[in-house]
């Protein structure tokens, strides 16, 4: 009688929001590990590991400023430009009210050329010399999850911006701030892999906060209100945008896992250049699909006009030339983000980059009450805490988790060492 084949066991994911280079194990990897869960017998040497690369020395105290200042004055910059720009009535005077510039895939048109070019320019500059400069599309296995990636941050960006149109901009902060759910939700659904108790704990905390943020929104700003109040169908709007976000970072997990050495200058070069294939298309094929049944029931002409969404960018900005200097401003910021974000990745662990980006979102909703003068009420502010509190909480347990397993590596190395 023939034996059944056991099910595959759910496994427990201690994966962070960021992994970089160092949090990826090699077949060699494997191996140090193995030997470090048989500890208690004597440590044998392979002749792969033999071979193991030593560990990466973290660049020097002037590197990792420069890296932090560079995340911090880039995306504090490119979250200012973008609040302005979903914001700001452009051309408006006493006799008008003016227009808000509405065209979020022209936009995310240009910032992904702009960051296409930086990433074959980090590619570029990043390689040893003497060596070749790695493909952005290395073989044709890799394709179909690049286009996945390419696709989903396509569609991920018009959803968010058209919940700004419904609820303020710190809402759409903290919620942005929540990618861990939607990440945890695709990987238990689609890959069957549980989390650690304190990861639903973090998750019920800052859904809470959203929760009684949201709930107790009803605080005015000094001037009049940018959006329309359909706050449950803003946060609908936004829910689908983290979906697809959360899509998009499991794709470039499995990207990186499966197709190593695959670099983040390459994942930044071939991301961005497909996307912009992508969203590029669709500004050409514009004015054809408003006319169609499809772009009737998105109201698709009432956003962006008859004649298509690059026709009406190009319209706006004409009308108001002082536009782009924002635009152009807003995809160079997110060009050079992404640059310092990789850079950083490749350069030192995940930890750090999990530390700065719990803070920059901080210091971002800082600057958005100052710089357009919102005010939160107290239970408002609670909201507040309860989500970066969490998000906090789950970056501090990840940095213990990752620092033990690099201290691991260490012993093992150091065995091995001996050992040979």
């Amino acid at each position: 009688m023939a034996r059944a084949k056991q099910p595959t066991p759910v496994r427990r994911e201690l994966s962070s929001e960021y992994i970089s280079k160092a949090d990826r194990k090699s077949p060699t990897e494997k191996e140090e590990a193995a030997a470090v869960s048989g500890a208690s017998g004597s440590v044998k040497p392979s002749s792969s590991s033999s071979l193991a690369v030593p560990m990466k020395k973290e660049a020097g105290v002037a590197t990792l400023l420069i890296d932090v200042a560079g995340i911090y004055i880039s995306f504090l910059t490119w979250a200012y430009l973008q609040e302005k720009l979903t914001t700001t009535n452009y051309g408006a005077s006493p006799i008008s009210k003016g227009e808000r510039f509405k065209f979020p895939v022209f936009l995310l048109t240009i910032q992904s050329l702009f960051a296409a070019l930086g990433g074959k320019l980090f590619t570029v500059l990043s390689t040893p010399k003497g060596q070749p400069v790695p493909a952005m599309i290395p073989s044709r296995a890799i394709l179909p999850p690049l286009l996945l990636v390419a696709f989903t941050n396509a569609l991920a960006a018009p959803f968010g911006y058209a919940a700004l149109g419904h609820i303020d901009y710190i809402t759409y902060i903290l919620a942005k701030s929540c990618k861990l759910l939607p990440v945890m939700f695709l990987h238990i659904t689609l890959f069957r892999k549980r989390y650690p108790l304190y990861k639903y704990l973090v998750v019920a905390a800052v859904t809470a906060g959203v929760a009684v943020f949201t709930l107790h929104s009803g605080s005015k700003k000094h001037k009049a209100s940018s959006h329309s109040g359909q706050t449950s169908w803003g946060l609908l709007l936004l829910g689908i945008n983290l979906l697809f976000d959360g899509l998009t970072n499991s794709t470039q997990d499995y990207i990186f896992q499966t197709f190593q050495p695959y670099t983040g200058p390459q994942m930044m070069m071939a991301n961005n250049l497909l996307s912009s294939i992508i969203t590029g298309a669709y500004l050409v094929l514009s004015p054809w699909l408003v006319k169609t049944g499809l772009g009737e029931w998105f109201g698709m002409a009432q956003a962006t006009g008859q004649e298509g969404e690059l026709a009406g960018a190009l319209a706006f900005l004409a009308r108001h030339p002082e536009a782009w200097r924002d635009v152009l401003g807003f995809a160079l910021c997110g060009c050079i983000g992404q640059v310092f974000i990789f850079h950083t990745l490749s350069t030192f662990s995940s930890v750090l980059l999990v530390t700065v980006t719990v803070t920059r979102k901080m210091f971002t909703m800082i600057l958005s009450v100052v710089a357009f003068g919102h005010r939160l009420s107290e239970m408002q502010w609670l909201g507040v805490g309860l989500v970066f509190g969490g998000i906090g909480v789950e970056a501090g347990i990840a940095r213990r988790e990752k620092l033990a397993k690099e201290e691991a590596k260490r012993k093992v190395k150091a065995a091995l060492g001996k050992a040979q």
